[in-house]
């Protein structure tokens, strides 16, 4: 498995967009995921992300999109995301990345008005459109699994049931595993998605709410998760996830501080390679 990073964790600090990619590939990391929007960020922008990792050698292997509003009661709305998403995967393949890590929507109204099964359809409907799109640039949607009550997938059961329904080869899992132990999803359940893992994110919790924290600071055992990936088959890449420093003036600190610590569990387990 390779080490990644994802480039949120430099946002709102003052690492600009390329010294953060070469920060990510100073510090050892062996791959980078880009946070950026294709309809905010310019051509410019677009550019530089592509040559400065092309530059240090850091392979780009995902792109995040949060498309909350895919499953929206509104046509238009879902109309808009779904297009939008189209925009992340042009990104993607622009890139020369694998995947983009696509984040559902939650229930509205707390599941009263609109009825879930048609909430869940159409989200079901629009990302085995988006599976397919991804499909004719030869790259994959990786679905993240959130852990709050409302969200569509909020638990490795309904990853399950959603990748069934959606039922598309280029449309897999992300496992994130804060927030698999968030949501009281056990390693021993991953074998249910043998072969149809992706992406893995990587942050430390508190065990109560969602932290992005670098490991060692919370609660997750991650043994467990990590020896579950290897078994499964799993041969990809594990990106930490880091957002939102609680001192930013000190963020490569941070971020060292992850990499050393998800290193470590590694190569203990003898799974970084």
């Amino acid at each position: 498995m390779k080490l990644g990073l994802i480039n949120s964790a430099w946002v709102g600090t003052h690492v600009t967009t390329a010294e953060g990619i070469r920060k990510t590939k100073e510090i050892g990391f062996d791959t980078i995921d880009i946070f950026a929007d294709p309809l905010e960020i310019d051509i410019r922008e677009r550019k530089l992300i592509k040559d400065t990792a092309k530059e240090v050698g850091l392979p780009i292997v995902s792109v995040c999109c949060v498309a909350l509003g895919i499953a929206d009661f509104n046509g238009p709305v879902q109309k808009f995301h779904v297009q939008r998403s189209k925009a992340c995967l042009d990104f993607v393949y622009e890139l020369e990345a694998r995947n983009l890590l696509l984040v559902l929507g939650e229930y509205i109204w707390q599941q009263e008005v609109i009825k879930p099964k048609d909430q869940w359809k159409w989200a079901v409907e629009n990302t085995r459109a988006l599976g397919e799109y991804a499909a004719n640039l030869g790259i994959e949607i990786a679905i993240e699994l959130e852990p709050f009550k409302l969200s569509l997938v909020n638990s490795l059961d309904k990853m399950v049931e959603f990748l069934s329904d959606v039922n598309h080869p280029a449309v897999r899992a992300n496992m994130d595993v804060s927030h698999l132990h968030l949501s009281h999803s056990p390693a021993s359940e991953m074998p249910r998605l043998k072969g149809r893992i992706a992406h893995v994110h990587f942050s430390d919790c508190d065990g109560k709410v969602h932290g992005d924290l670098p490991p060692g600071r919370g609660v997750v055992n991650f043994v467990p998760y990590l020896s579950a990936l290897k078994d499964v088959g799993f041969n990809g890449t594990v990106s930490i996830e880091l957002e939102y420093s609680p001192e930013p003036a000190k963020i490569v600190d941070w971020v060292t501080e992850a990499y050393r610590e998800t290193n470590k569990l590694m190569q203990g387990l003898g799974i970084r390679g």
